[in-house]
């Protein structure tokens, strides 16, 4: 009897359910490893589920600059086949009024989840030195140092410090010139387009160790911390998990039906791998090219989903930007033993919709909560304590908010899509399959591409 072929095994590997199935598996097996190695007291066991996340991680970061500033320039240039100037701003108009639409209702959900449940209340926690101290040298949000940020000193500044803020800045307006541009820019957005089609190609590689990389991450977690690291704070994470599962299986939901006649059955059976990978890597830029796919998949005209997939993977963070900082500023208060008034509960809800932009990179979540709490007036002591409390278990809470994030990321599109009407229906029912979205970045694109599959 032979052996399968390791190409025959690749296929096998990448399949959605046996990639999810064995995703699941790196999980369990990750968090009974690093039991093993906390109660056993292995140092190397522990030391080897560190590196082997540490490693995934790194992977994924390196790839995520190229990836984003690629992506947006491709993406604002697809608009050019979908109409003229007018088009292209009011489909950009529409997209941004729905982020901001889908966040209001976010943050509604986390601050009403805070009023309710009122976690932290009666708690006293204090907080490790060392932790305040580390974090302490870190910028804390602010609507100045956005931005100040905002603008790179240089072009190659940006993407040598690996600022995905202003990488996002520096792309929008490289994107804007190559539209203007036209027929001009066409060398250059073709570079640009083949540039981003190996950038996903590696990151399709690196997904592929998904499974591998969440075993290390999840190990080192308990290996660390233990089984009681959420116990002092669970009323916090549960409050988060509770805030975005109903987002992700409530809202969106109810949007995509009402508003985007699109099936939610549908929708979770074409993006459950992506939520799976968004979950366990925590990074909304990584998942970008399985989100775009994910949204052509479900109906949306691949040169629109090119532009508002990409613009969304670093301003559409309702996890992070809406729910988590409006449940963690109300955790904070209430252990700092702060009663907010109901202006405090008004500026978060604003925050959370105009400060999206702040989110933008792999450390969104400091900048945003610590944005929040200094723009509700919390004394600057509480707010050091505060996060250096809800630091440790922050990994944990990232991968909800991760996956409720990329979520929103593929629902907004299909809404948009809808009204715009560049949602192929027999595409969203599953009835046909979607483009290749390698190529098919326009309409004459993707002609080009379905006329020369025909052909071979």
């Amino acid at each position: 009897m032979s052996l399968p072929s390791p190409a025959r095994l690749a296929r096998a590997w990448s399949r959605p359910r046996v990639f999810g199935a064995l995703t699941l598996a790196g999980l369990v097996l990750g968090a009974l490893l690093g039991l093993l190695a906390r109660t056993s007291g292995q140092q190397w066991l522990a030391s080897t589920l560190e590196t082997v996340g540490s490693v995934f991680t790194t992977l994924l970061q390196f790839t995520v600059v190229p990836l984003v500033f690629t992506a947006i320039v491709v993406g604002i240039s697809s608009l050019r086949g979908l109409g003229g100037a007018r088009t292209a701003a009011r489909l950009g108009g529409r997209t941004v009024a729905w982020f901001a639409a889908t966040s209001v209702i976010a943050v509604a959900i986390g601050l009403a989840i805070g009023l309710i449940g009122r976690p932290g209340e009666g708690t006293r926690l204090q907080a490790d030195p060392a932790t305040v101290d580390k974090l302490a040298s870190r910028t804390p949000g602010s609507w100045s140092q956005i931005l100040q940020d905002l603008v790179p000193e240089n072009l190659f500044s940006a993407f040598a410090d690996g600022n995905v803020l202003q990488v996002v800045f520096v792309a929008v307006l490289v994107g804007v010139a190559a539209y203007v541009l036209g027929e001009r820019a066409a060398p250059f957005v073709t570079l640009t387009r083949s540039v981003f089609d190996v950038v996903q190609k590696v990151v399709g590689w690196i997904v592929r160790l998904a499974p591998i990389g969440v075993l290390g991450l999840i190990g080192n977690a308990f290996a660390t911390y233990g089984t009681g690291f959420v116990a002092p704070l669970l009323s916090l994470v549960v409050a988060v998990y509770v805030g975005c599962l109903l987002v992700l299986f409530g809202v969106y939901p109810l949007l995509l039906r009402t508003v985007g006649r699109v099936s939610p059955r549908r929708f979770f059976a074409v993006t459950w791998p992506t939520l799976q990978f968004a979950f366990v890597s925590r990074s909304s830029g990584a998942s970008l090219p399985m989100s775009r796919k994910a949204a052509v998949d479900l109906g949306v005209e691949p040169g629109y989903a090119a532009f508002a997939v990409p613009l969304g993977s670093t301003t559409k963070m309702d996890g992070c930007a809406a729910i988590y900082p409006a449940i963690a500023t109300i955790f904070i208060a209430h252990i700092s033993g702060i009663q907010l008034a109901v202006w405090q509960y008004v500026v978060i809800a604003l925050v959370a919709v105009f400060g999206a932009l702040a989110t933008a990179g792999t450390t969104g979540w400091f900048t945003m909560l610590t944005l929040t709490m200094g723009a509700i007036g919390l004394p600057p002591e509480v707010i050091a304590v505060g996060v250096a409390i809800v630091y440790g278990i922050d990994p944990i809470m990232d991968m909800i908010r991760t996956a409720t994030n990329v979520a929103g990321q593929v629902v907004v599109p299909t809404l948009v899509a809808r009204q715009e009407g560049l949602l192929d229906d027999e595409v969203a029912r599953g009835e046909r399959p979607a483009p290749d979205v390698a190529s098919a970045d326009s309409p004459a694109q993707r002609a080009d591409a379905e006329l020369s599959a025909a052909q071979t």
